[in-house]
């Protein structure tokens, strides 16, 4: 027992400082404007009101966007500064190969509406071709040049981390197949789905028209899809069966594949698709889709079969061709998301930019706009998170010895990357030509990446690349890395600045890190040990006792009704909801125990920030985070397909279960922020 306990203490020693002896300068708001907030709704009736109504009324939703929020502020910020990046590397006519040049010439023609518009479907029209001329004893090789080149018909595959064994890479085999994503779409007949779903069709109708086909034609293509994408849909699992990782964990030998899948030649789909040998084991993620899509190319005909890779061709291609194939799309982006206005075309120019060489426009970033200070700051404070959840594990009532010490050597674990990469991606071997079309450049593009990631098969796993660029405003935890990593674009107000107080950025980035941190211990990161592999390290008594208390929290966000008889999916939002709480407690933890070694008394006059208690300051900068205007349609297709919980529902259902929120407020029984004891849930 009591080297458990020296092994305890031990965890949390990170980060330890002595106190200051010197008074620390007054404070200032930086990030938080009081003038937003909203006094005619108290605190204790409507938090997220009651700081964010009138930011809400400042900032009114444009026709371009859906919603509007912190993260879109952000995200305009790196984007105007991302656009005089290449606007910059235009001006000065970069050297034919270089990978400025690369870059610019990507941006440029995506900006060359003329070039585009006069080519229209004709980059695609050979293609096409191909595939309305195959024979019936050619459709096994046509099957396979479509997933080696365009898409990934019927079903996916491709290597990633072994979830048992995350250096190598393992071979997925996975479910897919279906254009509108989820199985709801094509399944329920309410009057949402059903209006979605009759959207979709005339996007397959108007996309193939553009692309050459007549009404009569592109109207059985649309038949056909519908018929194929429904059966695919019927097999898919549920987005609450998706939260299930272990589930999915199914490893076959290629003899079994191939037994239990004999409609697909996987003795020819491998190599011909990806260029390596087949492998000696496969992982399937979803064995009801994949058998799904072996009936259905054992007992389609051969014409509907070629229908459905016709659109899922032109669906890949219609972003890089010419303003009548993006009209359609956008036409059906507003039936999705209720937007009233196409972006910017330079906007959208970006994104492909982005999408091509992102790290390439990122390490120009970096340079011009991430200093070291804010890496350095980020380590710290970093650490400071990590010693705050330490401490948390150890006070867990629920949670035996022996799982808290697992828990404690993962976070201890934890790899840590901010900013940038250490290693940049090398785009030399990319082949980008002005005089191709644009959507043969970005198909090349594409190529290039999916070889990319082919090249790594039987390679130890590197594990220095990134998920993402340095100009993306987001963060990410990886359970197969046991990594959290904090992009360069997120380390800006309101969730950063130098300028703010203590208060505000603990509630800000802070908040972040401890959401990133929690995910290693939510309802999937649980199922990974310190190294990243799939690994039950918990007891069957703590299994439960959590299993348990998710239940709680499930039914906490079940209960909030989004819209008129539409409720919020607790199951499908709960690995975010717990590291959205986790992120609020330790945070708050960690930024005692900061105050506590600079000296600061946190409850005194002295400390106080522009008149608000530092603890109010933390939670009310939280609740600024998530300041969003939305538009119904779009809060639809969120609650259907995203897995975080709405802005409003991140801060006031998570905060009525955090009992110092309601001591900073002064929140009591009989107000509806108010929720008692018993009821509430807290995980970590």
């Amino acid at each position: 027992m009591k080297a458990i306990n020296i092994a305890l203490a031990m965890a949390v020693t990170l980060g330890t400082a002595a106190a200051s002896a010197q008074a620390p300068a007054p404070e200032h708001l930086k990030s938080l404007k009081p003038e937003y907030f909203d006094n005619n709704t108290p605190a204790g009736t409507d938090f997220y009101t009651h700081i964010n109504r009138g930011w809400e009324l400042a900032h009114p939703l444009t026709p371009e966007h859906s919603r509007y929020g912190a993260f879109d502020i952000l995200n305009d910020s790196s984007e105007s500064r991302v656009k005089q990046i290449i606007l910059n590397l235009g001006s000065e006519n970069p050297q034919p190969g270089s990978v400025a040049f690369k870059v610019w010439t990507i941006y440029d023609q995506a900006m060359d509406s003329v070039r585009r518009n006069a080519e229209g479907a004709k980059p695609i029209l050979a293609d096409l071709k191909r595939i309305e001329t195959t024979p019936h004893e050619g459709m096994e090789d046509l099957f396979l040049w479509m997933h080696g080149n365009y898409a990934s018909p019927f079903f996916g595959a491709g290597p990633m981390e072994d979830l048992a064994n995350s250096q190598v890479y393992a071979m997925y085999v996975s479910g897919g197949g279906m254009g509108l994503g989820d199985r709801d779409y094509y399944l329920k007949d309410d009057a949402r789905n059903k209006e979605v779903r009759e959207a979709y069709k005339k996007l397959i109708q108007r996309q193939m028209q553009n692309a050459g086909y007549s009404k009569k034609d592109a109207s059985r293509i649309v038949k056909n899809v519908m018929k194929i994408e429904t059966a695919l849909a019927d097999s898919a699992l549920t987005r609450e069966e998706s939260r299930n990782i272990v589930a999915m964990y199914n490893p076959r030998s290629f003899e079994q594949l191939k037994e239990m899948y004999p409609n697909i030649n996987w003795d020819r789909f491998f190599i011909e698709t990806m260029g390596i040998p087949s492998p000696e084991q496969v992982i399937v993620t979803e064995l009801k889709s994949v058998d799904q899509a072996n009936k259905l190319m054992g007992s389609l005909t051969d014409r509907e079969i070629k229908d459905y890779y016709l659109w899922k061709y032109v669906a890949q291609a219609a972003g890089a061709l010419s303003d009548n194939f993006a009209k359609a799309s956008f036409d059906f982006s507003k039936v999705m998301s209720g937007v009233q206005e196409q972006r910017p075309r330079w906007k959208r120019a970006l994104d492909a930019t982005e999408g091509a060489m992102g790290e390439a426009v990122g390490e120009l970033y970096v340079e011009k706009y991430f200093p070291q200070s804010s890496k350095d700051y980020m380590v710290g404070l970093v650490e400071n998170l990590r010693t705050a959840l330490g401490k948390h594990i150890i006070e867990l009532d629920w949670m035996s010895t022996d799982t808290k010490l697992n828990a404690l050597n993962k976070l201890n674990s934890f790899t840590v990357k901010i900013g940038y990469p250490d290693k940049w991606k090398d785009y030399s071997t990319l082949q980008i030509d002005p005089a191709l079309s644009y959507y043969e450049n970005m198909h090349n593009v594409s190529m290039w990446h999916q070889a990319d990631t082919y090249s790594k098969w039987g390679k130890p796993v590197d594990r220095t690349e990134w998920g993402m660029t340095p100009q993306t405003v987001n963060a990410y935890y990886n359970p197969l890395a046991n990594e959290i990593v904090f992009p360069a674009a997120i380390l800006q107000a309101p969730f950063f600045d130098p300028e703010a107080s203590d208060a505000e950025n603990y509630g800000g980035i802070g908040v972040v890190i401890g959401h990133e941190m929690t995910h290693g211990f939510d309802d999937q990161g649980r199922n990974f040990d310190a190294q990243g592999n799939m690994t039950d390290w918990w007891t069957a008594e703590d299994a439960a006792k959590f299993e348990e208390k998710t239940k709680g929290l499930i039914a906490q966000f079940d209960a909030v009704e989004v819209l008129p008889g539409l409720h919020a999916n607790g199951q499908y939002t709960l690995g975010e909801n717990i590291a959205d709480q986790g992120g609020l407690r330790v945070a708050m933890t960690a930024f005692l125990d900061s105050q506590k070694k600079k000296g600061v008394d946190v409850t005194s006059d002295a400390a106080k920030i522009d008149g608000y208690d530092p603890i109010q300051v933390f939670y009310m900068n939280y609740a600024n985070l998530w300041a969003t205007n939305i538009r119904d349609e779009e809060i639809r297709s969120l609650t259907t397909g995203d897995v975080h919980s709405l802005g409003r529902n991140r801060v006031n259902v998570t905060l009525r279960n955090i009992a110092p929120f309601f001591e900073a407020f002064s929140i009591t029984e009989g107000q509806p922020m108010f929720r008692p004891v018993n009821e509430r849930v807290i995980i970590w």
